[in-house]
């Protein structure tokens, strides 16, 4: 990064996930498509992704938001999301501050009750609808890209724990899932890093053992996430989960590294990967929905659409349901003399690099 730039951010958070939703800076990404720009941020912006998201200008829970110009003539706009790790193609709690962000501060016509808004991802084109009241966005439901499952009770095998059954559902990414009864726990605050230490070895096995290909994107690939979940919904009440977020960093042969990032959110594309895996599972019919609660108590709805066909898998198209508060708006600059242009981490709350 080299000084003499502004960076103007709407600082948003999804139930509780902050999202730094980058405003002026659509134009460092080249591309015609937005498969195009993403490869193009994974390879050339990782600079720019450790400055605005690490320390001292944020800190291990904060994600960003590119907003970029559309690449489909019906589309408003398009987003990249930067996580700590790397890149990923889609955030459904990104995409919430997103549309909360773009519709309060004007960017985008409010229209009341409803504003519908299309945005383009690296994974396609999605539709959002923005429930509106008095200039304020009470909630956005996203009508997400289509969700299906690759694998079903994989045996996974995990350092120290052994074989465990894993779902390895695509729902926007990758995402590992398991019931955390399979460890004898349950998602709580108190066992966090127990939970952060089990979402890291699955990350790490799967790393291990499993290769994963979008069929129809063959450069989104391979398992990015790991969501821990509390079993089987019941009708009208909440299902607990929590999702992890890895650093590059792990390493099965040093412990240090076995540990990540709670989603604050119950996470909107691991909620998408969930409605596709109880969905194959015969727990969720098309037009059911269920109440997805993060650790921290806040909730998203998810609700199966329809069905549909991704190459050779079954597929169905997910619907997410959350709520964005705006928190501030800021300016982010690099002063020539700043000796941290890439940011930093520390090890008493981040992991080793």
């Amino acid at each position: 990064m080299k000084p003499g730039f502004v960076v103007e951010t709407v600082e948003v958070h999804a139930a509780g996930e902050p999202g730094r939703v980058i405003m002026n800076m659509g134009h460092l990404i080249e591309g015609d498509t937005m498969e195009e720009r993403f490869e193009y941020a994974k390879n050339n912006l990782d600079d720019f992704r450790k400055f605005i998201i690490r320390e001292p200008r944020a800190y291990p829970g904060v994600c960003g938001v590119f907003v970029t110009p559309p690449t489909s003539a019906d589309s408003h706009y398009g987003i990249i999301v930067l996580e700590q790790g790397q890149f990923t193609p889609m955030s459904g709690s990104n995409t919430i501050c997103s549309v909360t962000a773009m519709l309060e501060t004007g960017r985008i016509p409010m229209q009341e009750p409803t504003t519908e808004v299309k945005i383009d991802t690296a994974v396609g084109q999605i539709s959002v609808t923005a429930h509106c009241k008095d200039g304020k966005v009470t909630a956005v439901s996203i009508e997400n890209v289509p969700a299906f499952v690759v694998h079903k009770d994989y045996p996974l095998d995990l350092l120290e724990y052994g074989v465990i059954p894993t779902d390895i559902i695509f729902g926007g990414q990758f995402f590992a899932q398991t019931d955390i009864a399979n460890f004898g726990l349950t998602i709580d605050k108190k066992d966090a890093k127990a939970l952060l230490k089990i979402g890291a070895l699955i990350k790490l096995a799967c790393n291990e053992q499993i290769q994963v290909e979008h069929p129809l994107n063959p450069n989104i690939k391979n398992v990015n996430l790991v969501v821990l979940h509390s079993g089987t919904p019941t009708p009208g009440v909440p299902i607990r989960n929590t999702m992890v977020m890895t650093y590059a960093s792990l390493s099965k042969d040093d412990p240090d590294t076995w540990t990540g990032t709670f989603d604050r959110s119950p996470c909107g594309t691991g909620t998408s990967a969930r409605v596709a895996g109880l969905h194959a599972r015969g727990l969720l019919n098309v037009g059911e929905e269920f109440i997805h609660e993060s650790i921290i108590g806040t909730h998203f709805v998810g609700k199966c659409l329809r069905e549909t066909k991704v190459g050779p898998y079954d597929a169905v198209i997910p619907e997410i349901t959350g709520t964005g508060w705006i928190s501030g708006e800021a300016k982010w600059v690099l002063d020539p003399t700043d000796p941290f242009p890439q940011g930093f981490s520390l090890g008493d709350i981040w992991p080793p690099e």
